[in-house]
């Protein structure tokens, strides 16, 4: 059913006892995992399709199916927004609904792993004029802190690739562990609890029908380098 999602269950309770040691070492120890030869590839026939685009950019990190893409394009009718997700499953969904007739022509589908499309993105130099992150509530168990994004050693590339940042979930914990990121990598920041009338994304739409509260943290569009 499309409004009976529960809200989530962790047993961490508040922001992790670890988390600000943790991002202080990602900050200091750039991410070293190498990126597969598929990625590489995804990227640079993107980045050659680009070469000449000198529209701003627009990123929907894990865009899923990709409605939020859609919804994005039409929001930032200006830039290119480029949604990224692994899923070739869920990206069918989304690039069936870019070949109706009335579809956005700026909006574009990449399937690649998102870590490593901020790590070859940030590698390339590559600026995002604003970059979403939609996934409203990943890994709550408390020993999964370093696989959400604040916590994650992807954090100094995600930044790098600098723009204003805007993430939404109906997980308080994980707007608050984002706050603490932010504040230890320099940047301003701002958190509210909001009701849009249109969703951006899926997981938006079905969380506010279930009764959920919604959080949004933005931050501001000052870059950081990959290697502080």
């Amino acid at each position: 059913m499309f409004a009976n999602s529960r809200p989530v269950d962790s047993r961490q309770d508040g922001v992790h006892g670890r988390l600000d040691a943790i991002v202080r070492r990602h900050l200091e120890h750039p991410f070293r995992r190498p990126v597969g030869e598929r990625a590489r590839a995804q990227f640079a026939a993107l980045a050659d399709a680009l070469e000449h685009d000198a529209r701003p950019r627009v990123l929907d990190a894990g865009c899923g199916t990709g409605v939020s893409t859609l919804c994005l394009a039409r929001r930032h009718p200006d830039a290119l927004v480029i949604g990224v997700d692994k899923s070739a499953h869920r990206l069918q969904t989304g690039q069936h609904a870019l070949s109706a007739a009335d579809a956005p022509a700026n909006a574009l589908l990449l399937r690649c792993d998102v870590v490593d499309f901020w790590l070859l993105a940030a590698a390339a130099g590559w600026r995002f004029a604003v970059q979403y992150l939609l996934y409203p509530n990943p890994w709550p168990k408390p020993e999964h802190v370093q696989r959400r994004w604040p916590g994650h050693p992807v954090l100094p590339a995600l930044l790098a690739c600098g723009g204003r940042l805007e993430l939404r979930t109906n997980w308080k914990t994980y707007a608050d562990e984002w706050c603490l990121a932010l504040q230890l990598a320099n940047l301003t920041w701002h958190v509210d609890c909001f009701n849009e009338p249109q969703p951006i994304s899926p997981f938006e739409s079905k969380y506010h029908a279930s009764g959920h509260l919604l959080w949004r943290v933005q931050a501001g569009s000052a870059l950081m380098s990959a290697t502080r």
